[in-house]
């Protein structure tokens, strides 16, 4: 997982879900921007740059496989389960 918060935000978030490996951080948005995960939202009417949640498959050799876009978190662990 890679999102613009903070380390020490990762480390809370893996303690508290007592996960397995490591979460990375994008505090410039360089990877999201790279990714085309980074661009203009709207929320309550109001217009802003912020992260587009998506999901990138990669295999062994670092390829995309598979890119779910504008994931809604609640019904995604499914869907990439099934993909898997």
């Amino acid at each position: 997982s890679i999102s613009p918060d903070p380390p020490s935000s990762h480390q809370r978030f893996r303690a508290k879900y007592n996960l397995p490996f490591y979460l990375l951080c994008d505090t410039d948005h360089s990877v999201a921007k790279a990714y085309g995960a980074w661009g203009e939202k709207k929320n309550f009417g109001r217009t802003y740059q912020g992260i587009i949640r998506s999901t990138f498959v990669l295999d062994e050799e670092g390829r995309i496989t598979k890119v779910f876009p504008k994931v809604r978190p609640a019904e995604h662990a499914q869907e990439v389960l099934q993909y898997l």
